[in-house]
């Protein structure tokens, strides 16, 4: 362990630690929104939510510090944002408990495919179109719900939309950053933003006890579990092996589990390796020198645990924007992921047909039986895809 500190003390640099910072702006700012919609869709208090942002973040951080630190190599982590967005629209008849019971579930399954190397073998059970088509579905309401919120704060959200657009041509990586910071000051001249009541504060982290049933297992761990492991975790793992860091996937994965497991009686519902964010770590930006920029990775990590300690007062601040600026913002910032989950469904031409009513079926809530779309839009792209394909030669 000296050797370790001594080795990051040598390593430390200031555009890593910059790298780091950023990395968690963008984390937070991009979809910490969709974080509160989706405990507040279970009904959680104010410390409820002030306990999920300190799990994430704590969860987080300690994550990126030892996988970093252990492999030498930049490795961000991330909270599952698609599998967030899952809850809101998956998770409506659920209550707490169960849902907390469905996180440990999820995370129970993460940790054995990581830890077991089942990793590869078990996402080949289920096509990537399929997947991809899940969360494309899952996600579509985010993106509606964005340009939606123009019939009520057109001239705000308009001109976040001009921001974000002409932040993706000229600086991609600040693009959401600056559309927020552009709905902020707007919403501040029209008086609509309410920051009166916030004041500075430390999460204080709440129990919740899980309850286990049928229909949260079905209706939300397992497309909790597949949505992370095929869209967050598998990206994540291609982005380190562009980057040219070869490690084994399995122990990454497996502690991530490990670490939901830990803290999903806090509000922690997955935890995966990360893919924008982790860019930023393994950039030229972080440090010429490849060997250290997982120094980066570590400073994400500090910077991770000091804003889930001060998850209240975050949870606090998104509480004071105006619901069209929230939407808008979550919108944007879920695009790139829509569009990618698209391509991916309908790359391939003999899948395109059942990825696509997936896709459709999730995408309309449909539920049965308490259990949500995103688990019925499943079964219908597999359903489909036995029925178009049973019998036929692969070409």
């Amino acid at each position: 362990m000296i050797g370790k500190n001594i080795a990051l003390f040598k390593d430390f640099s200031v555009s890593a630690v910059n790298a780091g910072f950023v990395t968690v702006l963008v984390g937070f700012t991009s979809s910490a929104v969709i974080i509160f919609q989706a405990a507040a869709a279970l009904g959680a208090t104010e410390r409820e939510i002030g306990s999920w942002m300190w799990a994430l973040g704590l969860g987080m951080g300690l994550t990126c510090i030892g996988l970093s630190l252990r492999y030498r190599m930049p490795i961000a982590t991330a909270w599952s944002t698609s599998g967030a967005a899952m809850l809101i629209t998956g998770a409506t008849n659920v209550s707490m408990g169960e849902a907390i019971g469905a996180f440990l579930v999820s995370g129970a399954l993460i940790t054995l495919c990581g830890f077991a190397g089942w990793f590869e073998r078990a996402l080949n059970r289920i096509p990537m179109s399929i997947a991809s088509g899940m969360l494309s579905g899952v996600l579509l309401r985010f993106g509606l719900d964005a340009f939606a919120a123009m019939k009520l704060q057109f001239a705000m959200t308009m001109a976040m939309l001009c921001t974000y657009l002409l932040g993706r041509r000229l600086v991609p990586r600040y693009a959401v950053i600056s559309a927020l910071l552009v709905g902020v000051a707007i919403a501040y001249a029209q008086g609509t933003l309410h920051m009166g009541g916030i004041r500075l504060e430390l999460a204080q982290p709440v129990l919740m006890w899980p309850r286990f049933s049928v229909r949260a297992v079905i209706g939300v761990a397992l497309p909790l579990f597949v949505v992370t492991m095929a869209s967050q975790n598998v990206p994540a793992v291609a982005v380190l092996r562009t980057s040219g860091y070869t490690v084994s996937s399995s122990p990454l994965i497996g502690w991530t589990g490990a670490a939901t497991l830990l803290l999903a009686p806090f509000g922690a519902f997955a935890l995966n390796l990360a893919t924008i964010t982790a860019a930023i770590c393994i950039g030229r930006e972080a440090h010429e020198d490849p060997s250290r920029r997982y120094v980066a990775a570590v400073a994400a990590g500090v910077f991770y645990i000091l804003t889930g300690l001060f998850g209240a007062t975050i949870g606090a601040v998104f509480a004071a924007f105006p619901r069209e600026l929230v939407l808008a913002i979550a919108g944007f910032a879920l695009l790139g992921t829509i569009g990618n989950g698209l391509a991916s469904a309908l790359r391939h031409e003999g899948e395109r047909e059942p990825a696509l009513i997936t896709f459709l079926v999730t995408a309309s809530g449909v539920g049965a039986f308490g259990i949500g779309s995103a688990f019925w839009g499943l079964v219908a792209g597999v359903l489909a895809l036995l029925v178009l394909k049973a019998g036929r030669p692969e070409p």
